[in-house]
């Protein structure tokens, strides 16, 4: 699947209008999922960018430079979201204000528009203002305890959790609720969306079964944490590594008898635990990874290789399923999620810059009013492009 050819937005936010300010991070994951299903994105960018140009979360848009701390920069900004639909913006609390485009200012211009702010503390509370960063927004979040070996200290997921789990995830969930409400109302608002409470909510499975005794977070007997050897990874004779992870007995009963360990086939003691886990290191290392595959292929063992990023996109289950297509030359991560009659479309740009785009939602909002809503919801930089 070639995503370059058509440079035509589709998918199930076709004709939905969305400024984003420049940011770094969990802004541009959530303006690319927006793009990638079908959303026009215009990104209001700065003299030389963000400092962090990315090929794979920067795809999808139309870029518009712009001073906004001048007059004609913020006139700007607000003429284009005068015909917008959604904003996000990554600022820290009252810097938007500042500038003239907050949200009292913006809605009244543009009653109908939601207003997306991302942050990681949100926008009160003491630390509201402060600096941040994933780690110290999963630390205070309770998350970050919970990971690594007791004794030792904690071991940092990349930014996954916070900034996308808890970030850009909650943003756009928060941005598709808006819209569903406004679809009755007619009338925008805010979306506050605080990493802090996005990472409250991944947390409220762990904290749930905490609660009732099923698990524990202490990182010396925390299931899910690595404390049990069934749910863990180990190094293979190459050094190279294989996840295992058979929770339940079946699928663990599977492992052991592809590993031809019969002395644990008892089942998941605790007490035994600790030779169990000699065991399967012991055993693990007595192989390359390429032999634990090859045994491990089609089983309900749950246990499969840990693979770099670039050898996952060759993987024969990412292969057949096509999460991951050719966008401009580059293997990158297909739209997500899927659907059966709209599927998105992952674009390298918008097929136009920023001055066209706007200038296309003008004539949009003209034909809604003149010629009826399916004219006026058809992707203003294809009609540039006459597709």
């Amino acid at each position: 699947m070639n995503a370059t050819a058509p440079s035509s937005a589709q998918g199930p936010l076709k004709g939905l209008k969305v400024v984003e300010f420049v940011g770094i991070g969990p802004g541009p994951h959530c303006a690319m999922m927006l793009a990638d299903l079908g959303a026009d994105v215009l990104r209001i960018d700065r003299n030389g960018g963000n400092g962090w140009p990315n090929p794979v979360n920067d795809r999808g848009r139309a870029v518009l430079e712009l001073d906004i701390r001048s007059d004609a920069g913020r006139e700007a900004c607000l003429d284009a979201l005068a015909h917008a639909d959604v904003l996000i913006e990554g600022m820290r609390p009252g810097v938007m204000e500042r500038l003239g485009l907050g949200p009292d200012t913006v809605l009244a211009r543009n009653p109908r528009l939601i207003y997306g702010r991302m942050t990681g503390w949100g926008q009160d509370g003491p630390m509201a203002r402060t600096a941040g960063h994933d780690i110290n927004y999963i630390a205070l979040s309770g998350a970050l305890a919970a990971m690594g070996k007791p004794g030792e200290p904690a071991s940092v997921p990349l930014n996954l959790v916070g900034d996308f789990g808890g970030g850009s995830m909650l943003l756009a969930m928060g941005i598709m609720a808006a819209l569903f409400e406004r679809s009755r109302s007619g009338e925008g608002q805010v979306v506050d969306a605080a990493i802090i409470d996005g990472v409250g909510t991944l947390m409220s499975f762990f904290d749930g079964l905490c609660g009732t005794g099923q698990l524990s977070l202490d990182r010396s007997d925390n299931l899910l944490g690595g404390s049990a050897p069934w749910y863990r990874s180990y190094l293979c004779s190459d050094g190279r590594e294989m996840s295992v992870g058979p929770l339940e007995p079946a699928f663990f009963a599977e492992m052991i008898r592809l590993l031809d360990l019969p002395e644990f086939a008892d089942g998941q003691r605790p007490d035994r635990a600790q030779a169990l886990e000699a065991a399967l290191t012991a055993r693990f290392a007595e192989q390359d990874q390429a032999h634990w595959i090859a045994l491990f292929d089609g089983s309900d063992a749950c246990v499969v290789p840990v693979l770099t990023l670039d050898e996952a996109k060759t993987h024969p289950q990412m292969r057949e399923r096509g999460a991951y297509i050719d966008v401009a030359g580059r293997m990158q991560a297909a739209p997500a999620p899927r659907f059966s009659r709209t599927p998105g479309l992952a674009r390298a740009d918008a097929g136009c810059d920023g001055e066209t785009l706007i200038a296309r939602w003008k004539a949009g909002a003209w034909s809604q009013r003149f010629l009826g809503r399916s004219q006026a919801h058809e992707s203003p930089c294809a009609r540039e492009a006459g597709d």
